[in-house]
């Protein structure tokens, strides 16, 4: 059967996908923007987990554009960076390590950034994994708690927290690169220091430990009375969390904090992490000095029902 999609590289500006169905109005995906460094294939709405922060709520169905991606990231400019996020992306694990194989043969200089809950790599995946090159793939991958249920109430999953151990231990035997992910919460703030000495006796294998503040859309939205930590006026727990993975030599940082909510000790763990579409700043960030290293807020923000404890540099 001939294939419904076309492909269109523009100047190389941007790769679009349209379809060849006969149709009054051709519908078209924006898969790459050459001219921004955050490029990420959503490629499943597809998950497992029900987390109570999640900004991409699950859906039932799943749109197949594995093709679609390859072809996207073979004619992504030279050296991309390219997310992989969901959903959970692993619930179609073969078909997206099929993808990686291929472009990892035709385009060597392209690596990617997958975001998974971690819970379904296998041993049989170690051999897989070696061959695809550890060097190509950056797992980000989430950990709320030390404490399993703690872990398991925040994605919704019973037994979610022994999976994601043994899928771990699967990245760990491949020797692949991990991005461990906490987002910080109401629900996790009393375990972050039990959390750090769990990554220091039992992750230490980690590129670094990402401490993440909530993003307000999504479950975020719907759950944050009850989940978002305001840590412009509570950091206490990131503190020490910091101090402890700091000092046992693992790497830390900051994600998706603005600059002027982390005591000025610690704005060095906080880089700019919020990707140039979903970001905006502030009417007082014009009279900051700190702006052009801050990352901002999300543009979903609403600084009536955030931080309170802000203000220019």
């Amino acid at each position: 059967m001939a294939s419904r999609w076309s492909f269109i590289a523009i100047n190389p500006k941007i790769l679009m996908v349209t379809s060849s169905w006969p149709s009054p109005v051709r519908p078209a995906h924006r898969l790459i923007r050459a001219s921004s460094p955050h490029n990420t294939f959503l490629v499943t709405e597809q998950c497992d987990q029900l987390c109570v922060m999640c900004s991409q709520p699950p859906k039932k169905y799943h749109a197949d554009l594995f093709e679609q991606f390859e072809t996207a990231a073979i004619l992504a400019p030279n050296k991309s960076v390219l997310g992989i996020s969901g959903g959970e992306p692993l619930l179609h694990k073969e078909k997206l390590f099929r993808m990686f194989e291929r472009v990892a043969r035709l385009r060597p200089d392209v690596t990617f950034h997958v975001l998974s809950n971690g819970q379904h790599s296998t041993k049989d995946d170690v051999k897989q994994l070696i061959e695809i090159g550890t060097e190509r793939i950056l797992w980000g991958i989430p950990l709320y708690s030390s404490d399993p249920r703690t872990h398991d109430q925040i994605v919704g999953k019973p037994g979610a927290f022994r999976s994601l151990e043994r899928g771990l231990a699967v990245l760990m035997q491949a020797g692949a690169s991990v991005e461990l992910r906490t987002v910080v919460l109401q629900q996790n703030r009393r375990h972050l220091g039990a959390l750090a000495d769990f990554v220091f006796t039992r992750l230490s294998f980690i590129n670094v430990w990402a401490l993440m503040q909530l993003e307000r859309i999504g479950y975020g939205r719907m759950n944050w009375a009850t989940s978002f930590l305001d840590t412009s006026i509570d950091f206490e727990p990131i503190s020490m969390a910091v101090d402890r993975t700091v000092a046992r030599g693992i790497s830390v940082a900051l994600y998706n904090f603005p600059l002027c909510s982390v005591p000025k000790e610690y704005r060095q763990y906080a880089p700019s992490t919020i990707s140039d579409w979903k970001r905006k700043y502030l009417g007082f960030c014009k009279e900051c000095n700190a702006r052009s290293a801050c990352g901002g807020f999300f543009e979903w923000y609403s600084h009536d029902q955030v931080f309170s404890a802000l203000g220019p540099l």
